[in-house]
């Protein structure tokens, strides 16, 4: 091979190689504005910011907390804890629908909408594009849990009296320090949902019909519930995938208690794992002709 011939091949390689950077963002960027431009998306989004202002309207016109325990009794006296309360209201049921909704859509609407066909026949794109699904998931899960944050946030400032903030331990910190914990629980609950957007992702490679991909995942999320909450199965629940959801609590201890928070997130990295790789085996095998 001749100099000349050296020269021209690794121009071309440095040119190649941004290239296929910059497709791989634009990739990304592209399907952040698929999920975020839909309807559904940002009427699901508004619907979880107005789960703080319902429960701030409701415990400020009553007068009181109405005697009740927990993170919803202590909003009256401190606005912060509206943050807290209405993350831990909205992870049983509403975060988790939202996350059902876009992930079993993530593929399955591309199906349907006959889109998917050509985004397989890119070459070598499978594997990003189920990247970039997931990266966006995992965005969504940030975003969803966010908006209620800030929406607790506002409302909870706006209606209540905000000061240092008592921990579960007994200790008192900060109301700079107390707004941090708020926001670690926002992010340990955002973790918390990517297991149930991954198996929506792979239930979604299974079908092109968005509906039965939704109904599915919520399905299974159900299942998965019911499972979680009968006592003769308590052998099987440290591993099933809410079990410790509710460790986020554990962020407003002093000092935090990690170990369930831990767990609560390895657990979820598992369910990622498994299936994250079964949507990558379903999607490379694909049929498309």
């Amino acid at each position: 091979m001749s100099p000349s011939e050296v020269s021209a091949e690794v121009t071309a390689t440095a040119v190649a190689r941004p290239s296929a950077g910059r497709h791989t963002v634009a990739l990304f960027i592209s399907e952040l504005r698929l999920v975020f431009g839909r309807a559904r998306t940002q009427v699901g989004l508004g619907v979880l910011a107005a789960v703080p202002l319902l429960i701030g309207i409701a415990i400020k016109l009553s007068g009181n907390d109405g005697g009740t325990e927990g993170f919803i009794g202590q909003v009256a006296g401190n606005g912060l804890f509206l943050i807290v309360a209405s993350l831990g209201l909205s992870l049983p049921f509403f975060l988790p629908t939202a996350v059902t909704v876009i992930s079993g859509e993530s593929l399955a609407g591309e199906a349907s909408l006959g889109t998917l066909r050509n985004l397989l026949t890119a070459p070598a794109g499978r594997s990003r594009l189920l990247a970039a699904k997931m990266v966006a998931l995992t965005v969504f899960c940030l975003v969803a849990t966010m908006t209620i944050w800030v929406s607790g946030l506002i409302v909870g400032f706006i209606l209540f009296p905000v000061g240092d903030v008592l921990l579960l331990s007994g200790s008192t910190v900060s109301l700079g320090e107390g707004l941090l914990r708020a926001l670690g629980i926002a992010i340990v609950i955002s973790l918390s949902l990517l297991g149930l957007a991954a198996i929506g992702l792979f239930v979604s490679s299974l079908t092109s019909t968005p509906l039965a991909a939704m109904a599915a995942t919520f399905g299974t999320f159900i299942v998965l519930g019911i499972m979680t909450a009968i006592p003769q199965l308590h052998a099987i629940h440290p591993w099933l995938l809410m079990y410790r959801w509710q460790s986020f609590a554990d962020v407003l201890r002093d000092p935090p208690y990690w170990h369930d928070i831990g767990r609560n997130l390895l657990l979820q990295a598992g369910y990622v794992a498994v299936f994250y790789t079964g949507a990558w085996a379903r999607i490379t095998s694909r049929d498309i002709t």
